[in-house]
């Protein structure tokens, strides 16, 4: 064994792992079940729900095992009755400041605080005293916070300092009035990468788009996302043929991390206004699309606008092809390569753009291409 190994003892089983890792590290190694609401292992151990308390021989009181390292030789007991009464307490204490609304939670059966709720069969709680209550002030189109949910895990916290480097919330006030917030209060104004709503345990984070849009029985779809060239991986949470919202999974090569574009744009795949089918305008003027030297007309205000049309209509992949093929070569014959650009996209693949350019360069002729990400 490596001096960068120790073995241990959990609940009678010994196991081996790297001298770095913590308790809670070792017992999920031997797929034994700590509660926790706090613990994310991408994350620095913060200790703050006091869930994950063992038992280690040779010390005086419980420890969190998400915050203690490993040692050689270490004697550790996940479980006990007095271990399960402390845990208990802890989950009392926090549903006795938390609304009772699961009825209408977006994140009633897959809330981790529920769950325990569940797991320890408390109907009733023992303790009384005030609630918290704030204002829903937020007025962005993307992340709902009502935080009288908010069991200060920190997992949003950190997650935008330590992961997006961005900072945009911390913990604010003390005792019983401490809140995640925004500096001075203010409305939530970030990138809106949503990673804080994906990893909060409980409705305190939600997706505004979420809303009455269904909690479970969703049918899972694995895609990628359309809007660049990352090819991050996507799970469409499906429900009555349209998406209710959208995750990433922690094993896709993003490693569960979105942008706001992958997280929360996603209303155009129902949109009425989507095209499905490729569209030719009829009755269109010649002149507009081969004589450079006056494509436009004059309006009646003086302002260069476009030629009237008549409407479109559908026609196949082939003849929309064979339509654009036929003009690009009579602009050609007629003015010139140069005056043919071409605009490449985001949302296409490194592959797909590299073929764009190496077609407008080798069989249009011309140098002329941009893309709307080169600011």
């Amino acid at each position: 064994m490596g001096t960068d190994m120790v073995t241990l003892n959990i609940d009678g089983k010994d196991v081996t792992v790297d001298k770095d890792s913590t308790i809670l590290d070792a017992a999920r190694k031997l797929d034994l079940t700590i509660p926790s609401l706090c613990h994310n292992p991408d994350l620095i151990p913060f200790g703050g729900c006091r869930l994950c308390l063992v038992e280690v021989t040779g010390t005086s009181r419980p420890v969190a095992s998400c915050a203690a390292l490993v040692q050689e030789g270490m004697k550790v007991k996940t479980s006990s009755n007095y271990l399960e009464r402390l845990r208990r307490t802890n989950v009392e204490l926090l549903l006795s400041d938390h609304p009772n609304d699961c009825m209408l939670c977006e994140r009633a059966g897959n809330c981790k605080l529920q769950e325990l709720a569940y797991y320890y069969g408390i109907r009733e709680n023992r303790f009384e005293g005030e609630n918290r209550k704030y204002p829903e002030q937020d007025q962005n189109p993307f992340i709902r916070r009502e935080m009288e949910k908010c069991i200060m895990c920190g997992q949003c916290v950190r997650i935008c300092d330590e992961i997006q480097g961005v900072g945009a919330i911390d913990f604010a006030y003390k005792g019983l009035w401490t809140k995640v917030c925004p500096p001075f209060e203010k409305d939530l104004d970030c990138e809106f990468c949503g990673q804080c709503v994906a990893v909060c345990p409980t409705g305190a984070l939600t997706g505004r788009m979420w809303a009455s849009k269904g909690r479970q029985k969703f049918r899972e779809v694995d895609t990628v996302c359309p809007y660049c060239g990352c090819g991050c991986n996507l799970t469409l949470a499906v429900k009555k043929n349209e998406i209710a919202r959208i995750y990433s999974r922690k094993d896709s090569i993003n490693q569960g991390m979105l942008c706001v574009k992958g997280r929360f744009a996603y209303d155009f795949v129902n949109s009425p206004d989507r095209l499905t089918k490729p569209l030719i305008r009829t009755g269109a003027k010649k002149d507009f699309v081969l004589n450079r030297d006056n494509p436009y007309r004059e309006s009646k205000k003086g302002h260069a606008s476009r030629p009237d049309y008549e409407q479109f209509r559908e026609a196949s992949w082939e003849e929309a092809l064979d339509l654009v093929a036929l003009r690009l070569k009579e602009i050609k014959d007629r003015h010139g390569p140069d005056v043919i650009g071409g605009l490449a996209s985001a949302r296409c693949t490194n592959e797909d753009n590299y073929l764009f350019q190496k077609f407008m360069r080798m069989a249009v002729g011309t140098n002329n291409v941009d893309h709307c990400a080169r600011y």
